[in-house]
This record gives C-alpha cells, sequence and structure tokens, in this order.
C-alpha cells in the first residue's frame, strides 16, 4: 500500500477528451466477458493503479515501463504520458480484434517500456483515453513505481 499512497491522482472523466482525435466515438459497451470494453476494463485499471507503470534503472539508463496498460490495452483508445512535466508522449498500443482469444496477452514484438536518461525520471503523468471517451489521469512519483 505504501506505493499507491505514494501516487498522486487525479481522476477524470469526461464526455470528450482533448487527447484523442475529434474523431473518435464511443465504443458499443456491452460487456463481452473478455475484457475488451471501457466498461470491462476500467474497473481493473482502477483498482490497479500503482501498477500501471514502472521505473527501472537498468544498463546506464532509466527504463519505464507500460507493461500493465499493455496487458490491458483492450477498452483504450491510447495512452499518453510526460516525464518530468515535460511534453506529452503517446505510448503506442495495438488495437483489440473482436475475436482476440486472450485480450490480456501481448504480442510478439509490441513495445512495453521507452528509454530515458539515468535518473531523469522523477515523475511520469500518464493520461488513459478510454474507448467510451473518458479519461483518467495519474502522476507518479519516481520512488513510488520504482522497481528493484
Amino acid at each position: 500500500m505504501r506505493r499507491f499512497g505514494a501516487i498522486a491522482m487525479c481522476i477524470t472523466v469526461l464526455a470528450t477528451s482533448a487527447l484523442g482525435d475529434d474523431h473518435r466515438e464511443a465504443e458499443d459497451q456491452t460487456p463481452t466477458g473478455k475484457f475488451l470494453t471501457a466498461g470491462e476494463v476500467r474497473p481493473i485499471l482502477e483498482a490497479t493503479k500503482s501498477n500501471w507503470i514502472g521505473v527501472r534503472e537498468f544498463d546506464g539508463h532509466d527504463l519505464v515501463y507500460f507493461t500493465h496498460l499493455v496487458s490491458w490495452r483492450c477498452g483504450l483508445y491510447e495512452v499518453h504520458f510526460s516525464v518530468n512535466g515535460g511534453e506529452k508522449e503517446v505510448f503506442p498500443i495495438d488495437e483489440c480484434p473482436p475475436d482476440i482469444a486472450n485480450a490480456m496477452a501481448i504480442p510478439d514484438g509490441t513495445p512495453v517500456f521507452v528509454t530515458r536518461e539515468l535518473g531523469s525520471v522523477q515523475t511520469v503523468e500518464v493520461e488513459l483515453l478510454y474507448d467510451d471517451l473518458g479519461t483518467d489521469v495519474v502522476t507518479f512519483q519516481r520512488d513510488a513505481v520504482k522497481m528493484p
């Protein structure tokens, strides 16, 4: 719980979002039982916010991992992030076809981290755009998400 308590959270659910393209439309939210919609994945992502990202020092770099979000990508349109209050960037996530066998499986070759200069990542703001056009924003402190 220490990690969760150190996370500064700001949750906003909007009918529209500046995150996504203006052409985005809310997807049908009929539950599939396969975790393909915002209605199905939002409760999981809300309960696991402290796991959305991780920061690891490796091979002379800070690696910011988005593995949890990549795994729960179905129900999301976009993932944006900024490091230390800098410019927002898009973290690429694959789409989920409706006939996907395991929605949480990460396809081969899918990127799960970004690289930054060693010790440079102090905060990471993550903004999700769900496929119902709702958003969620969380700011993580390095010490709260640093991996061993």
